[in-house]
Order: structure tokens, then sequence, then C-alpha cells
């Protein structure tokens, strides 16, 4: 599987699987890509909010010394942080410069909004009552408009959207000279948001899926119809969260920095047809009883037109 790729709306191939690197431990990036590389990951997916692009990109800059990869085999991913959505050039500039590199392979807007960009904090400005810092007159679709002009720089190679709705997206489709290549969004058998995911293969958008795993002593491992799978195939149920997308044409991010873990997340099995009807009325059975689960939702005080968040 570490091999598989699928083929995005600009032509480029993009690995089915990839090295998330949010929340990784300070200290332990840099290893933790430079082993990733060493393991056959060649998608590595960062982000400026992250705060940790510059070990990002001294574990890229080991690889490629160590003649490990060349640049052009990695499919590098970052995004433009919610206070730079009005000053996207510079964002992309920042992490480049973060990163050590003179390209990436796919630049998305992080989340759709703008955050006060005059704010007291660079990535997390806030008020004085302690909310968010959000410009609420922000209109996203230009932001996009500001991403389509970044391709002809020749920093980016293509350009996406994460964290978008099916109602986003119909907001921005139509004011779009160029489809998002990508939609990353937090993806699961316990967050399915099909709704997206028909209108993204329906646009010839691809899915890229983040929190695959839910969080920390996440219930997903647990869940039965995951268990049963996983003991019959004879693998750990991560295997089972992570396998569970490439039926789905859809590129998962599994995010380690353990040796052992990293190398582990990129033995992805084939599930078959009963298996994914197994996940699936699983996922229709939450759907229907209102018991999704969504790990990631930051306090932005903002509608973004999910329906389990609306």
């Amino acid at each position: 599987m570490a091999n598989k790729t699928f083929k995005l709306n600009t032509g480029q191939d993009i690995p089915a699987i990839g090295l998330g690197t949010w929340q990784s431990e300070p200290g332990k990036v840099r290893e933790a890509v430079v082993h990733a590389l060493k393991a056959g990951y060649r998608l590595i997916d960062c982000a400026y909010c992250y705060g940790n692009e510059q070990e990002v990109g001294q574990g890229l800059a080991e690889a490629f010394a160590a003649g490990i990869v060349k640049r052009e085999e990695v499919f590098v991913v970052t995004k433009v942080w919610a206070t730079y959505t009005t000053r996207c050039a510079l964002g992309l500039q920042k992490s480049l410069e973060n990163l050590g590199l003179e390209y990436v392979d796919l630049f998305l807007v992080h989340w759709p909004l703008l955050m006060n960009p005059e704010g007291n904090d660079d990535r997390f400005p806030k008020l004085p009552n302690g909310e968010r810092d959000i410009i609420r007159s922000h209109n996203h679709v230009d932001t996009w408009k500001q991403m389509e002009a970044l391709l002809a720089t020749g920093k980016t190679k293509a350009i996406g959207v994460s964290n978008y709705s099916k109602r986003y997206l119909e907001q921005l489709l139509p004011h779009a000279t160029v489809v998002p290549a990508v939609n990353q969004i937090e993806n699961h058998p316990a967050l399915p948001q099909q709704e997206i995911v028909d209108l993204c293969k329906e646009k010839g958008i691809h899915i890229m899926a983040y929190s695959p795993l839910g969080s920390t002593g996440s219930p997903l491992f647990t869940a039965e119809p995951v268990v049963k799978i996983a003991e019959k195939r004879g693998v750990k149920p991560s295997t089972v969260l992570l396998s569970y997308h490439i039926p789905r044409g859809s590129t998962v991010l599994a995010k380690s920095v353990t040796r052992e873990r990293i190398e582990e997340n990129l033995k992805l099995i084939d599930l078959d047809a009963d298996d994914m009807k197994l996940l699936n009325d699983w996922s229709d059975k939450l759907t229907r009883e209102g018991q999704l689960m969504r790990f990631v939702y930051p306090p932005f005080g903002v509608d973004f037109g999910f329906p389990d968040k609306s």
C-alpha cells in the first residue's frame, strides 16, 4: 500500500497514505519525518499553525542529503492559517521558509475563516474576553481567489481546501476558476461525512482524511465492527481504521513519532465488500441515531455547515 497513489484533478499522483504532523511532540518531528521517508512514506502533511514546520523541514533536508529520497519524490502538503487568509502569498512564503523548500506540492486553506491578522498573536489572537478574535465580515471565496493566484508563482503545484462542509463548497465552487484539488477533512467510520465525500467525488475533489483513528483513547478502537474485522484479519483495530479509506478512494494521514508505529501504520490491508458493509452499516446507524463522533472542532464560534454541528 505504501506505493499506492490516486490521481488528482491536476494530473498529479498523490500517495494513498501520508505522515501527519499535527500535535507531534516538539523535538521528535525531525526524526519522525526521516524515519517515515526511510520506511516508504512519500507524503508529509504539515501546517503553519502546527508550529513545527521547521522541524519537518529539518527532517526533509536530512532525508534529501542522505539520499533516502529526492525532493520530487515527496508530496509535501501545508496550509495557510486563519490569520493569513487575506495574505495567502505571505502565508505560503513563511511556510516555504520554515520548510526550507522552493515549492510545496499542495497548499490548502486550513479553515474557511479569518482571524484578526493584526491581533495579539500570530496564530491564535484573542479578544479581551478570551474568545478567538475573528473577523466575521470576511468571505472565504476571497481567500480562494488569492489561492488561485498562487499557482502562477510556481511555489505550489496545487491548491485545495480543508475543513470544508458541503455548504461551504457549494458557496465556493460557483466562483472558483480552479476547482480545489483536495478537501482535507476529519474522516472515519464514526464520522463518514458522506454528503461531503459524495459532492467531492462528483466535482473531482480528492478527499484527504485526518484523525482517522479518532483521538487518544478513541472509542473507535473498541467499536464492534472494527474489532470484528481486526480479529478476522489478524490485525490491530488501527490497521482496519486506516485501511477503511483506500476503497473509498481517499488518502489517509497517519500521525505518529514512534518508529514502530510509523512502520505499522504503513501496513494497510485490502478490505473486501463484506468488511466495508460492516463499517458502512455502523456509520449509517450512528448517523440515524445522531451519535456521530467528531474529535476535532476548534472553538471558533462559527457554524461551518457540518450537519452534526449546525
